[in-house]
């Protein structure tokens, strides 16, 4: 139903649907006794300031060309409310659409929600049991924390245990750069030592050569000692057997005899050959031989 206001003072309701209007604007105007209203000027707008009424002593007929002009007005609100209404009817129809498939989704909805509850439900209880299975895993994994807690300590341990030994390791390194050091200090000592070590085998070679050529030459003395001591005593026999001749035969007397004839070792035994073979001049090899050191 819409209400229509005619001449600014008649109210008609009028039924209007989707396809056309349900009254006639004209026979409900013609069977009114009523007075319409006056317009001043024709060119105003129907939006405008609406003009005076000025009643007479008497009625007046309206004039057609206002009533025309009137219901021209009217049609044209008659039609904008008709297209209007074909709005409202094309957005409720819309809307009825809209409402029936909210509906319909509503009704999907209503049958995955308890599907979705459901899982959710089963979801829930396997973190539920994930969770009471973790639990029981981290009660199971106390003793391997202690363990943990244990080789972490050992760790720490071994950790300073071996910054200590690369202390030792730096120390002994230093020293064994300062022995290096001296060690190429030391090689000239040890080339000297070396070459000391051959001399002093040189001189021992040297020395057990002369030795043995000392010892040769002391057997060698000794020999010829010997050999002039019996030479001496045969030459004394021999003197003595001369003198012992002579004096048989020329009648020497006891005195000169005497005197001749002496043990041959008395007069030979102190130096009758001193002199020529140097006898007291051996030095070291008096005593049969060099000194022992």
């Amino acid at each position: 139903m819409v209400t229509v206001t005619v001449f600014g003072e008649v109210e008609v309701e009028v039924e209007v649907d989707g396809f056309g209007a349900l009254m006639n604007c004209e026979d409900i105007m013609a069977g009114r006794n009523r007075m319409p209203r006056q317009l001043d000027s024709y060119r105003g707008s129907r939006d405008g300031p609406r003009p005076m009424m000025h009643r007479g002593p008497g009625p007046f007929p309206p004039h057609p060309a206002a009533l025309e002009e009137e219901l021209e007005f009217q049609r044209r609100d008659i039609q904008k409310i008709l297209a209007d209404n074909a709005h409202v009817v094309d957005e409720n129809v819309i809307l009825q659409r809209e409402i029936t498939e909210v509906k319909e989704e509503i009704h999907r909805l209503g049958q995955v929600i308890p599907k979705l509850h459901g899982e959710k439900d089963a979801q829930a209880r396997e973190l539920i049991d994930r969770g009471l299975k973790l639990e029981a895993e981290l009660h199971a994994t106390e003793p391997l924390r202690a363990e943990v807690l244990r080789l972490k300590s050992e760790a720490d341990k071994l950790s300073s245990l071996r910054q200590d030994l690369s202390a030792q390791v730096q120390t002994l390194t230093k020293d064994i750069t300062r022995l290096k050091s001296e060690n190429q200090q030391l090689s000239s000592v040890r080339s000297d030592i070396d070459a000391m070590h051959k001399e002093l085998v040189e001189a021992r070679r040297v020395f057990e050569y002369e030795k043995k050529a000392n010892a040769e030459q002391l057997e060698q003395k000794l020999s010829m000692e010997k050999n002039l001591v019996s030479m001496a005593r045969e030459i004394e026999k021999l003197r003595g057997e001369q003198l012992s001749g002579d004096r048989r035969s020329r009648g020497i007397g006891s005195g000169s005899y005497g005197m001749l004839s002496g043990s041959p070792e008395r007069r030979y035994s102190g130096g009758a050959y001193g002199d020529v073979y140097g006898a007291g001049g051996w030095g070291p090899y008096d005593n049969h031989g060099p000194s022992r050191r």
